[in-house]
């Protein structure tokens, strides 16, 4: 279309009021079908594309958009995704877009309901969510589309809840991949450690538990006689607690040369070898936040699997402007790189690249 062409030559085309194309152009009511058909026929001739962006500001209307997830320490992966999210909101700033972070505790489902009840009572525009469990999540998202209000999800994809859009990483197949990736170098062990976090024995990240039968697929097919051990480090647990934990594991097998986890504390069990001094274990983790990369650059870290948790956070938001602001349509899923680190590139991956 030719970019002079205004809003009144669209009404001289079709034999309308400039006001009845602007009706149709903002899809509002008390327009006659047969206008709007003309209006739509000239539309469709000169193949026109709205200025959505020049519209967006016109509105002068502000957003708010909530980041919903889980308590987290610092230097965590979520604290990368907060990062991304507020940078996408910082970019937009024009748009007055607001973006606002509402915390629940992974590990008590009252806190999941009561942050989302407070969340609701906001009257966000839309939200990013991380979800819990299924059926406490489905409660949530059911009241966000009764509300009418756009929602992306975050980390695990629960396509029957009807999201938005999903960012994350398709985690069978990361954990498939990090079986092939563990299996070029412990292709030849007889065991091997499979190291994680628990509340009542239970993984709690939907997202890790499909890692985990990505990770045991492989190894069902291809390496049926390695030994798997489970070593569970609790969560309400701390460092005392999971040092001693290690050393009776690791002072009991000691012809276990490997260790696998599937969440973003690797580290904890590569800051347990090298401060005792265990030199002949491997570990393959998650996620390039600060104490994994240093445990990798150290030695007692082999690969971490990155996913960028800074653009996660920052396409969410992001996603939600383009939908919401500016009406356009988005993929609704989208799986993030399954990024392979080791010590010789760790200081060349950008957290923070768009």
């Amino acid at each position: 279309m030719n970019d002079k062409i205004r809003i009144k030559d669209i009404a001289l085309m079709a034999g309308v009021s400039v006001g009845t194309v602007d009706r149709v152009l903002h899809n509002r009511p008390n327009i006659s079908k047969t206008a709007r058909e003309k209006v739509e026929k000239v539309l469709n001739e000169i193949n026109y594309q709205p200025n959505m962006y020049a519209s967006a500001l016109a509105h002068n209307k502000s957003y708010k958009f909530y980041l919903f997830i889980p308590k987290h320490e610092s230097e965590a992966y979520w604290e990368e995704i907060e990062e991304g999210a507020l940078k996408a909101a910082e970019v937009r700033r024009d748009f007055h877009i607001n973006v606002e972070i509402i915390f629940y505790d992974r590990f008590d489902t009252t806190t999941f309901i009561s942050q989302y009840t407070y969340c609701l009572s906001l009257k966000p525009d839309g939200v990013v969510v991380v979800p819990l469990e299924l059926d406490n999540t489905r409660h949530f998202t059911e009241k966000l589309h009764g509300q009418n209000i756009p929602f992306v999800m975050l980390d695990s994809y629960m396509p029957d809840l009807r999201p938005l859009a999903f960012y994350g990483q398709d985690s069978f197949a990361s954990g498939y991949f990090a079986a092939k990736i563990l299996m070029l170098i412990a292709g030849n062990e007889k065991e091997i450690m499979l190291m994680k976090q628990t509340k009542d024995g239970k993984v709690v990240s939907k997202q890790q538990d499909n890692r985990e039968t990505g990770f045991k697929h492989y190894m069902h097919d291809h390496f049926p006689n390695i030994k798997i051990h489970e070593v569970h480090l609790p969560l309400e647990s701390g460092k005392n607690e999971y040092k001693e934990i290690l050393e009776d594991f690791f002072s009991n097998h000691s012809k276990i040369h490997h260790c696998i986890t599937f969440n973003s504390k690797a580290h904890i069990v590569g800051e347990f070898l090298l401060h005792t001094n265990r030199r002949g274990v491997q570990i393959m983790g998650y996620d390039m936040v600060g104490k994994n990369a240093e445990c990798l650059r150290q030695g007692s870290i082999s690969f971490l699997i990155a996913q960028h948790a800074y653009m996660q956070g920052y396409a969410c938001i992001d996603t939600l402007f383009r939908a919401i602001v500016l009406k356009k349509k988005v993929d609704p899923v989208n799986y993030m790189p399954i990024e392979l680190l080791t010590k010789e590139n760790v200081d060349f991956y950008r957290r923070t690249q768009l």
